[in-house]
């Protein structure tokens, strides 16, 4: 079977691969392409089989799309790539950094003498959250999370980073600035926002655990995610992305705990985030799965 590989944009044929049958994978055809073209690694491209449609899984084979000889493959170049671990280290470890070095109150932000002046507690507890959150991340990159494409835009790095190293710039010069002034509610607003935060990030990690289990190591494979035995993933049943909504609640219990702007705007803004990627996600699950749960939502239960 020969297929004609035709520029998305302008319409032009790149290429005419040769060799294919019904069950070769858009994957084959990724490896024979860039045989072609070396400079399109296979993470570099994407195949659909109309000029702007969906693009294909690398597991999707030419028999199921009806193609046969003479039929036409769509290219898209994505552009440079790097790895989505690459991406996720450098984004969570400057938040980490950046975070301790305001906590210490340098003399370049603050002032010769800011240093020496006391902290309040909450000053400390919001440190030892910003770090534990931002540590678990980083852990979670090494160590649990399975990603279902191995790189995204390299581009991605500097976006990516610019959200997360400017925000954490942003909570940190106020929380641990000198005049930074302490929650109105004393103990019992710092107390019930900690243990609301920790609550929130066991959650978070629950979720990611199960996340990992559902996917067998070196594959791409998607399932339903139900709840296991474990009740921290309940969350399941109400929402299909519970990660999120843990994470939220975890910046929201932050913000209350350290009654700061700052850190209600970045709790605010990650919130939208979240909730664009799960209403996505939410939508990937229904269109992938007929079976799938129709009282979910997206990432809040029963709303959204």
């Amino acid at each position: 079977m020969e297929i004609s590989v035709v520029d998305g944009r302008s319409g032009k044929t790149l290429s005419t691969l040769t060799d294919l049958f019904e069950n070769s994978t858009i994957g084959d055809v990724k490896r024979q392409f860039y045989q072609r073209k070396p400079k399109y690694y296979p993470d570099r491209q994407s195949f659909r089989s109309e000029p702007k449609g969906r693009s294909l899984r690398d597991d999707v084979t030419l028999g199921s799309l009806d193609l046969d000889a003479g039929s036409k493959l769509y290219f898209k170049d994505l552009g440079p790539q790097v790895g989505w671990s690459t991406v996720f280290l450098v984004e969570y470890a400057g938040p980490l950094v950046l975070y301790l070095l305001f906590y210490i109150r340098p003399a370049i932000v603050y002032g010769a003498d800011a240093a020496t002046k006391p902290k309040d507690k909450v000053v400390d507890i919001a440190a030892f959250c910003w770090t534990l959150h931002y540590a678990k991340r980083l852990l979670e990159t090494i160590f649990v999370h399975r990603f279902s494409h191995a790189t995204m835009p390299i581009l991605n790095i500097f976006k990516n980073s610019g959200y997360y190293w400017g925000f954490t710039a942003f909570v940190a010069y106020f929380i641990n600035h000198p005049l930074y002034t302490p929650p109105a509610y004393g103990d019992l607003q710092v107390y019930g926002g900690l243990a609301a935060f920790l609550f929130n990030e066991f959650g978070n990690l629950c979720i990611h655990l199960a996340l990992r289990n559902l996917r067998p190591a070196g594959s791409t494979q998607r399932r339903i995610p139900y709840p296991t035995g474990n009740p921290m993933t309940q969350l399941f049943s109400f929402v299909s992305c519970p990660n999120y909504t843990y994470e939220a609640g975890a910046w929201i219990s932050f913000s209350i705990m350290t009654q700061c702007v700052p850190a209600l705007l970045f709790t605010l803004a990650g919130l939208y985030q979240m909730t664009v990627w799960a209403m996505g996600k939410h939508r990937n699950y229904k269109r992938e799965f007929k079976e799938y749960p129709r009282g979910r939502k997206s990432i809040i239960p029963f709303l959204i």
